[in-house]
């Protein structure tokens, strides 16, 4: 079947927020089915094949504004629900490899909420959107691609009664999440499947829901201890995000000989075994809402798509191009940004443009890039995270990082420009240019701070708690 025979529609594979807002980004020109294998929940609720919600996302502005332009609303809508707007640096204490940072006036910020939420919300104003050009089929698998190497042209699905079909569509998109089996079905069609790169250091993760003690301020901060990837230790680190309804979400996290267990006895002492024991003494404070959750998928894997000729017609986004040690949080934003790219690219030249999804893979892998080097910048570093060790230029790259970190601790200029990054409102590039090289060289302006930088109403009320 040629592109102008096949049927005005084009497929997105998966349910998640990356499908959701690919969804989104297409259907200003062209009638989108979305196919999930799950039901999907009726409200904020937790999803069975989504079991990475249990624990801390950040959707860093480079991403909350990205969906804001996709979907205009969202982020009042996230508010309205309960979401929480956290300043940055302002409303961080957090300690890096390199020595605590300091509380900077705003110049950015993150969404704060549960995973569920952010979900459920992007997925109604989806659907409650474009009169209907979003529909859904749940309970529905995918098979395969039907086409050839040259051209996409369908799926091959099962229902949930186990009869199969074939729908064809003018574009498919798998944003599947890191179980995608777009490599397989590549060479299924006798496509050559896209090189790939791995990176575990057997992180584990485990997460458990508080409610806040009573009598903290309204604006209390996101509380982050890291790792010292050059200790010769396990990396173990953790997190309090304040989400919704008063409460806490606290993740913990260790790498291989160092993870944390789902044992909720034991988490409290994990934590007061961390760089510095803030987030123990919280912990020991508020009030568990239910079982620690443990994941161990936390490899850091990219498919290298850009670099492949793939079939007309086919575009991979989200964590089926590259999923993240979570650490970062930067899972979100970077699928946000993928689905805002598309949503520019349709725009100006429409669905029919031949070549136009290998050039919109080739753009979002600047997205990917810049998530992959924070990522992978650290957990190479530990033993066994690569068969050879990391590279040369994977050490080089890692020595930098560790220089201009340390110059953020002690540099309002060096601060703004690695949380530009960090958030993902610029590429690496900004740490690049020259006034950053120049405070880099010069190091830190202010002493290294001795302890967390609290406010004196933060450490009254955790006295008082």
């Amino acid at each position: 079947m040629t592109a102008s025979a096949l049927p005005r529609r084009a497929i997105v594979i998966g349910g998640g927020l990356a499908a959701m807002l690919t969804a989104q980004a297409l259907s200003t020109r062209i009638e989108v089915v979305v196919i999930e294998r799950d039901t999907l929940p009726e409200g904020p609720l937790h999803r069975k094949n989504l079991p990475q919600a249990h624990h801390v996302h950040h959707l860093w502005a480079g991403g909350a504004e990205a969906i804001e332009t996709i979907l205009p609303g969202t982020l009042k809508a996230l508010t309205a629900a309960g979401a929480r707007r956290i300043p940055l640096t302002t409303g961080m204490v957090a300690l890096s490899p390199q020595g605590w940072f300091r509380r900077w006036d705003e110049s950015h910020y993150t969404i704060a909420c549960h995973r569920d939420l952010l979900d459920w919300v992007v997925r109604d104003q989806v659907l409650k959107a474009d009169d209907g050009r979003v529909t859904v089929m749940q309970g529905t698998e995918v098979l395969g691609l039907t086409g050839s190497a040259e051209e996409v042209t369908g799926v091959h699905i099962r229902h949930a009664d186990g009869s199969e079909d074939t729908l064809s569509a003018t574009l498919v998109v798998d944003a599947g999440g890191r179980g995608s089996r777009t490599p397989h079905w590549l060479a299924d069609l006798g496509a050559r499947p896209p090189a790939t790169r791995r990176v575990d250091s057997g992180l584990v993760y485990a997460s458990v829901l508080c409610q806040e003690p009573p009598g903290l301020p309204e604006s209390w901060p996101i509380i982050n201890i890291q790792a010292a990837p050059r200790s010769g230790r396990p990396g173990q680190t953790g997190v309090i995000l304040p989400i919704e309804n008063g409460r806490w979400l606290v993740t913990l996290s260790g790498t291989r000989g160092g993870e944390p267990t789902g044992d909720l006895a034991e988490f409290t002492e994990f934590a007061l075994g961390l760089r510095h024991p803030l987030i123990g003494e919280l912990l020991g404070k508020a009030t568990p809402l239910g079982p620690v959750h443990v994941t161990r998928m936390t490899a850091n894997h990219r498919h290298y798509y850009e670099r492949s000729r793939l079939p007309e017609n086919l575009l991979v986004v989200g964590d089926a191009v590259a999923a993240f040690n979570p650490l970062y949080g930067h899972g979100m934003s970077v699928a946000a940004q993928s689905a805002l790219t598309l949503y520019r690219a349709v725009r100006r030249h429409g669905c029919d443009t031949p070549g136009l999804l290998r050039r919109v893979q080739k753009d979002i892998a600047r997205h990917v890039d810049t998530a992959w080097t924070f990522a992978v910048g650290t957990d190479v570093l530990y033993d066994g995270a690569t068969e050879g060790g990391p590279t040369a230029s994977e050490r080089l790259s890692a020595r930098f990082v560790d220089r201009l970190t340390r110059t953020a601790t002690g540099s309002g200029r060096m601060a703004r420009a690695l949380t530009d990054v960090m958030v993902l409102q610029k590429g690496p590039q900004r740490l690049l240019r020259p006034a950053a090289l120049v405070s880099a060289a010069r190091g830190p302006l202010k002493p290294p701070l001795t302890g967390p930088p609290l406010s004196p109403e933060e450490r009254r009320a955790i006295d008082d708690a």
